[in-house]
């Protein structure tokens, strides 16, 4: 049997789901889940280690901002330090902005994406790809406090309708595509926007080349060529 690996978007929506359970399990008073809050800090912190992972290190600043800042607050909340010890320690900050520029020097600016699919992540920082393959099937884009750039434009075969399933929350997501495709927008903007920036022209074809869906809540999703 063929191993089909759980996307990232399945894994940022499970781990929603599970912190809004905790939560109304608590409101409810169903079970008293209060101590629990203490650990929260930890939650970003793991928030941000993946984030490092999926980009394959290429987005790094926004990332170990979130390692640091969380797990100072995480050693403050279980006492192993006090917030006065841990201002002192604010120019590591300053060293994690060095360390960033300093590899994003190194590593390509422009991620290249060889298969057939996307599945990209962005917390607190940002994603630049490129699809390099000429066949495209879609994928899906996440950007939370952070922005992604997909550019389709060396696309040159589609299988069958493409689909690009977008969650963009408190940040946002560019697609930019050929200038023939014809793009359906079906993204459900909440506090946010979705709009396909590209200049009016007569369509050349009446098929969906890609539908772009999703949500996006106080962020935004465009579609450029």
């Amino acid at each position: 049997m063929a191993y089909r690996r759980v996307s990232n978007q399945v894994v940022v929506g499970a781990a929603v789901v599970l912190v809004g359970l905790v939560l109304l399990a608590n409101t409810t008073r169903l079970y008293d889940t209060t101590g629990l809050f203490r650990y929260l800090p930890s939650l970003f912190v793991l928030a941000g280690l993946y984030a490092l992972v999926v980009s394959g290190f290429r987005n790094v600043g926004g990332p170990l901002v979130l390692v640091a800042v969380a797990g100072a607050w995480q050693a403050v909340a279980l006492g192993f330090v006090t917030a006065g010890e841990i201002v002192s320690f604010w120019p590591v900050l300053l060293v994690i902005l060095g360390l960033s520029i300093a590899v994003g020097r190194i590593r390509s600016s422009v991620e290249p994406i060889t298969g057939e699919r996307v599945d990209l992540v962005a917390v607190f920082g940002g994603r630049d790809a490129r699809v390099t393959t000429s066949r495209f099937a879609g994928g899906a884009i996440t950007a939370i406090f952070g922005a992604v750039e997909l550019d389709l434009r060396d696309v040159v075969e589609l299988d069958g309708t493409a689909r690009i399933d977008v969650t963009a929350l408190f940040g946002g997501a560019e697609i930019t595509v050929p200038r023939d495709w014809n793009v359906r927008l079906d993204v459900l903007p909440v506090f946010g926007a979705a709009e396909d920036e590209r200049p009016r022209r007569e369509l050349e074809h009446e098929t969906v080349d890609l539908v772009v869906s999703g949500f996006s809540a106080f962020g935004g999703v465009s579609v450029t060529d």
